[in-house]
């Protein structure tokens, strides 16, 4: 009887190397790109509130890299040099032209368009494939389009403004409202950009994907109605936002409704947002459940 070799592990281990040095160069050459740019991220959009989520997504689609990393350690079948490169290139372009016009759009987005070149050109099209969601999940670093923010804004105040003011008047409190600005007793309430819910919607959107693609439902109904729920569950915690706050500032005074509770009030109703659509999923359990998955012998 021959004793077991350890040959084997020895050379798989080797092999695991050899494709980890490879990426090497790959890593230190996107890390020299983007290290500057998320440094300016972490002075200035992450620090605000529309974009405190920013590092959060990061740190979700680096975990899921590394939980699929055998996708990239693996040697590919078939590769597709020519489609890479040309990905490649097109990513590194956007990537000057964002970088050096300031213009985060094309400076977070280049970032994907690059990994999937690299992809396509290391590991070919099954590995875009497998990693589809962290690159898919990456999109949610990337600040909307001022045009689209500009756009959605002042409606979502407006319709926030009016709902605020009449759960006030009808539970008996001195409110009156013009535009946006919300009058109740003595004091004036300017409902902001930030307590629009368009960064909540944004922010929670980006929570409820990652969810959902953590529980793996079968139920497509399941997910649609989900889905769907997510902006509303948004616009109805920040028009909870702005009725907290109003009534902090009535009872306690502007600079209770503008200090720390403004900023926690924001943090603890999108913590319930999300525990609301968790809550809202096993409701739906019971009604539309997950059919057992068919498992290979």
């Amino acid at each position: 009887m021959h004793a077991p070799s350890s040959t084997a592990p020895h050379r798989r281990n080797l092999d695991w190397q050899a494709r980890l040095f490879e990426w090497l160069p790959i890593l230190t050459g996107i890390l020299v790109l983007f290290l500057p740019t998320y440094y300016d991220l972490d002075r200035t959009l992450w620090k605000s509130e529309e974009g405190a989520h920013g590092p959060i997504v990061l740190l979700v689609a680096l975990w899921f890299f590394w939980k699929k990393r055998e996708v990239l350690l693996t040697e590919a079948i078939v590769t597709q040099p020519v489609l890479g490169a040309g990905i490649l290139f097109l990513g590194v372009l956007v990537y000057a032209v964002g970088r050096s016009q300031n213009i985060l759009l094309f400076e977070i987005g280049s970032e994907i368009i690059i990994l999937i070149g690299v992809l396509q050109l290391m590991r070919g099209g099954q590995a875009v494939v497998k990693l589809w969601f962290p690159l898919l999940f990456m999109v949610f670093m990337i600040p909307l389009p001022s045009s689209i923010v500009d756009a959605a804004t002042g409606p979502l105040k407006y319709y926030i403004s009016v709902l605020v003011e009449q759960l006030l008047y009808v539970a008996g409190y001195p409110v009156a409202r013009n535009g946006v600005v919300l009058t109740i007793g003595t004091y004036q309430l300017l409902v902001a950009d930030a307590c629009s819910g368009l960064n909540s919607m944004f922010s929670l959107s980006a929570m409820g994907i990652l969810y959902l693609y953590i529980m793996q439902h079968t139920s497509k109904l399941r997910i649609a109605l989900l889905l769907l729920s997510i902006w509303p569950v948004a616009f109805l915690a920040n028009m909870l936002r702005v009725l907290i706050l109003s009534l902090i500032t009535y009872y306690l005074g502007d600079e209770a409704g503008q200090g720390f509770l403004h900023g926690f009030a924001g943090i603890m109703l999108f913590i319930a947002g999300l525990l609301f659509l968790i809550g809202l999923d096993g409701l739906l359990g019971y009604f539309l459940p997950d059919r057992p998955r068919n498992v290979r012998a």
